[in-house]
C-alpha cells in the first residue's frame, strides 16, 4: 500500500493539516495505581504522547477517546466512573485551527499488550517521575497539570 512508508504517511498528515477546517480532537491520560501513565509512539509524527486522535463524525469527544484508548492502547475504561473532561486547548500544530479535548481515565483496565500496527510503533505505561526520552513537552505539562492539580493552559 501506498501509505506503507513512514514519510508518505508523515507528508499526507502534514498534507491532510494544511488543507481542513477547525478540527477536534481528544486526548487521553490513563494513570494506574502505581503511579504509571500509558504513553503511545506514533508512526508518523515523534515523541511519545497521550492516546488519542481525531473525532469521527457522529461520534461525541467522550466516545472518540474511548475508542482511541481501545485502539491505541487497549485500555477499556469503566463505563461506571465516566471519563473526566481536564482541559480544552487550542493545538499550535495545524494553523491554529486545532483543538484538543484531554480526559482523563479515573478507573480502566488494559485488555493486553498492544501490539504494533500502521499507526502506532509502541505502547507503554511510564513512571510519571521517570517519563521516557522523547516524551513531548506538551504531554509532559498536560500531566504536570493533572498531577498538581494546576488549570490547563489555553494552548496544548
Amino acid at each position: 500500500m501506498l501509505l506503507d512508508h513512514p514519510l508518505l504517511r508523515r507528508l499526507f498528515h502534514l498534507g491532510a493539516l494544511a488543507t481542513r477546517g477547525m478540527t477536534l480532537g481528544v486526548r487521553g491520560a490513563a494513570i494506574d495505581g502505581e503511579g504509571r501513565v500509558c504513553l503511545v509512539r506514533h508512526t508518523y509524527v515523534g515523541g511519545w504522547h497521550l492516546p488519542g486522535g481525531g473525532i469521527e463524525p457522529g461520534e461525541t469527544a467522550p466516545e472518540a477517546m474511548l475508542r482511541e484508548f481501545r485502539e491505541e492502547a487497549e485500555i477499556v475504561v469503566d463505563p461506571a466512573v465516566p471519563l473526566r473532561l481536564h482541559g480544552f486547548y487550542r493545538n499550535g500544530a495545524g494553523a491554529g485551527r486545532d483543538h484538543v479535548a484531554l480526559y482523563v481515565a479515573p478507573v480502566f483496565s488494559v485488555r493486553g499488550e498492544k501490539t504494533p500496527d500502521r499507526e502506532i510503533a509502541a505502547c507503554g505505561f511510564h513512571p510519571l517521575d521517570a517519563l521516557p526520552e522523547g516524551t513531548t513537552a506538551a504531554t509532559r505539562l498536560r500531566l504536570k497539570e493533572i498531577r498538581e492539580g494546576l488549570p490547563p493552559a489555553a494552548n496544548w
